[in-house]
């Protein structure tokens, strides 16, 4: 058994590098024309797992497609998981992560949910650092852009290689030819049964892989740091207690898709999604939301729904939090709020700013909300201090270098 095995993890002194060839190296798109989650960089990351054998060894490849079983359980179950984070190139060239740490703990929550393995977070930034490092002349040389880390763990059942130090059950010795239909592929065109089938079964996965790609983007809304339009319809739900909505699984997105082109279709931005006959106000489709409140007397307060298991637990969403309360210049408060008090706040002329925090989006403020019949303005942007910009310069400020944080870590 390898120490990784173990461990229980992999590990990042077992990475082995494969470099594209300098032929195949693609051009890089200029900043102006980034859109989000179009292009990739050169190089990927693939580390396999079995039940039987545990992590394998990490390997940073050529971007390449993924060879998969027709019976993998990702395609039938969505038993998968994924990540979102970024790399920022500083105002002092020196190239940062973003909080990486509080991705690997909602990673490992997830795939705890989604019986997927687990792995040490501190060896997968070790590795996602290398292979920044690797494809580095891909991070923006601008404040506009950074490079998307998109961390990918789906449950599979049989590999096409084998990659994973296995063993031929009648010799004894690794196998290295081919895995093909069912069977391992001998020199002498004959084959052999292996221990693990693919299987249509309604159970966890024996087999599984975690997988990261890259990409830089520029803003994820086009409009740019401009106010979004939301739309909020009860008759549609996102997520509900005792599900997945606090997790970072794909079967959280894929059914809100169509709501999403919904929306679009009537000239606006996202989903602002709503729970219960109250109309609770949980998240959107991109991001977590806050709004910011006049309690009267000179008192303000900043609110976001709590973590009920409804929404998800946001790296962005905790640090304005972290920021509010540190501030101390307002009330801070994570609980429910629904659409009869937003409504009644707007009326009262109380409703000062809503805007959405994630790390796709960053803080994006939020100018008005279609909600059954009627059309909510918020005046997000009609102040001489938005607190909203406030958090955008401060988280962006730390990300790019321009104010000195333990969030920021560097890429070394």
């Amino acid at each position: 058994m390898s120490a990784a095995s173990a461990s229980g993890t992999f590990k990042a002194s077992d990475l082995q590098i494969d470099f594209c060839p300098p032929e195949n190296l693609k051009m890089k798109p200029a900043v102006k024309d980034l859109v989000f989650g179009r292009s990739f960089t050169d190089h990927m990351l693939k580390i396999f797992y079995t039940d039987q054998s545990g992590w394998g060894q990490p390997r940073i490849t050529p971007l390449q497609d993924l060879r998969l079983h027709p019976a993998a359980k990702v395609l039938h179950y969505s038993v998968e998981l994924f990540e979102g984070m970024k790399a920022f190139r500083g105002v002092d060239d020196e190239i940062r992560l973003f909080r990486p740490h509080k991705n690997m703990e909602r990673m490992n929550r997830t795939a705890a949910r989604c019986s997927l393995p687990t792995f040490d977070g501190d060896e997968l930034i070790a590795i996602l650092k290398k292979m920044i490092s690797v494809d580095q002349e891909w991070v923006p040389h601008t404040e506009s852009s950074s490079l998307y880390i998109r961390p990918t763990l789906i449950g599979t059942e049989v590999f096409p290689y084998s990659t994973l130090n296995k063993v031929h059950p009648k010799l004894g010795t690794p196998v290295t030819t081919p895995y093909i239909g069912g069977h391992w592929k001998e020199q002498d065109n004959t084959s052999i049964d292996w221990l693990i089938k693919p299987t249509l079964g309604v159970q966890r996965p024996v087999e599984a892989l975690l997988f990261v790609i890259l990409s830089p983007v520029g803003p994820y809304f086009s409009s740019g740091f401009k106010p979004v339009s939301l739309l909020a319809d009860p008759q549609y739900v996102r997520a509900w207690p005792g599900g997945m909505g606090m997790m970072k699984s794909g079967s959280n997105y894929g059914p809100t898709l169509e709501v999403q082109r919904y929306a679009e279709a009537k000239g606006l931005h996202q989903v602002l999604w709503l729970f219960g006959p109250e109309h609770r106000i949980t998240e959107v489709g991109a991001m977590n939301i806050f709004i910011f409140l006049d309690k009267g007397n000179g008192e303000k307060e900043l609110v976001t729904p709590p973590l009920d298991g409804l929404i998800l637990p946001g790296v962005t969403r905790d640090s304005l939090l972290t920021l509010a309360r540190e501030w101390g210049e307002f009330q801070v408060s994570e609980r429910d709020i629904t659409m009869t008090e937003l409504v009644q706040a707007s009326h009262d002329k109380k409703l000062l700013e809503m805007f959405g925090a994630g790390t796709a989006a960053v803080v994006t403020p939020v100018g008005s909300i279609h909600y059954q019949d009627q059309v909510i303005n918020i005046p997000t942007m009609d102040h001489d201090q938005p607190l909203n910009q406030r958090f955008y310069k401060t988280i962006t400020g730390i990300q790019y270098g321009r104010i000195p944080s333990p969030w920021a870590i560097p890429n070394q």
